[in-house]
């Protein structure tokens, strides 16, 4: 119960510090306030990502125990068949924040024992939002504490529990 108390404050942390710029990127904590697991079933992740909208700029925060999770981007044939033929990154050290950088499909699962098989997997679609202006030339930025604030929420996490 307090591992989600903590996930839920380092949301709220996000969000609050996000709302203070304009225009503002997401940090999507993914799994919400369960963060990085094993899910309890092979839809969790597809069920998380579904109520959720990604666009350029915007920043997944990965929470999870190092060497007992990690996190592996894919391509799609990768993905569908938990395959390390074509990894395109790699994340061992938790927690991992990812910047999403590019528009289109991104694939990424957990890559020890069976947890990807497991359903420990996340596939999103990234589009270009309203707040992708940088390609007008404006300048965008994000606040540097939205990953501050949910990391020492994780480091609390690590420390009480």
């Amino acid at each position: 119960m307090a591992k989600e108390i903590l996930l839920v404050l380092a949301a709220i942390s996000c969000l609050l510090v996000g709302s203070t710029a304009q225009p503002s990127h997401v940090v999507h904590i993914v799994g919400g306030a369960k963060g990085w697991f094993t899910p309890p079933n092979a839809t969790f992740y597809d069920e998380w990502a579904s109520r959720k909208k990604f666009t350029v700029g915007d920043k997944l925060m990965f929470l999870f125990h190092s060497s007992v999770y990690n996190i592996m981007q894919v391509t799609k044939e990768d993905f569908d068949s938990c395959d390390d033929r074509h990894v395109m990154n790699r994340w061992i050290i938790g927690p991992a924040f990812i910047n999403l950088t590019q528009p289109g499909m991104h694939y990424y699962y957990d890559s020890i024992g069976l947890h990807c098989e497991a359903g420990q997997k996340l596939k999103i679609n990234v589009t270009v939002g309203d707040h992708a202006i940088a390609a007008s030339g404006a300048h965008v930025t994000t606040p540097k504490l939205i990953g501050l604030f949910g990391l020492f929420t994780y480091l609390a996490y690590l420390l009480f529990m």
